[in-house]
């Protein structure tokens, strides 16, 4: 599963970045594209923050959390790997790390991220894949650690 959750992580890393540059060359800084009127829309920004814009500005607290975070990544990654049962959580880390790498990479030779992703229908940050990648990651992680808390239940009976 290493192999190929590490094949995942580069096309999830690659896809991220041929976004990021396609919406960097096709739209205007501040420009907005509808996909679908009044659900999508893509808007070229650069956010030198997390979301919402938090914390402007502050790269070398987003360089130490994203190196913290991905050795804690690999650590778990290394203890499941000869886990079948922990499959779930081996995609929700391999999901984090794609994010992760992707948006590192656009903090580190940028000194910013690129979002686009525009909700229309609600007021939501604007985000990028890789932020996809983080929040469906840490949402399967936590549907296997309640699957993993299940089947310690029942062996437990």
């Amino acid at each position: 599963m290493l192999i190929a959750d590490s094949i995942l992580i580069i096309i999830l890393v690659l896809l991220d970045q041929w976004i990021k540059h396609a919406v960097v060359a096709n739209i205007a800084l501040g420009g907005q594209h509808p996909v679908i009127n009044g659900v999508l829309s893509l808007t070229h920004l650069q956010n030198d923050g997390a979301a919402w814009s938090i914390l402007q500005g502050q790269m070398w607290l987003f360089t130490v959390i994203a190196l913290v975070a991905l050795v804690v990544m690999g650590v778990f990654f290394w203890r499941y790997r000869n886990q079948r049962e922990h499959w779930i959580e081996e995609l929700g880390l391999a999901l984090m790390m794609g994010g992760t790498i992707g948006n590192f990479i656009d903090r580190a030779f940028q000194g910013y991220v690129v979002d686009m992703f525009q909700l229309d229908f609600i007021n939501f940050p604007i985000f990028n894949f890789a932020d996809s990648c983080l929040t469906v990651g840490v949402i399967l992680i936590m549907i296997g650690v309640f699957l993993a808390d299940q089947r310690e239940a029942h062996h437990g009976n």
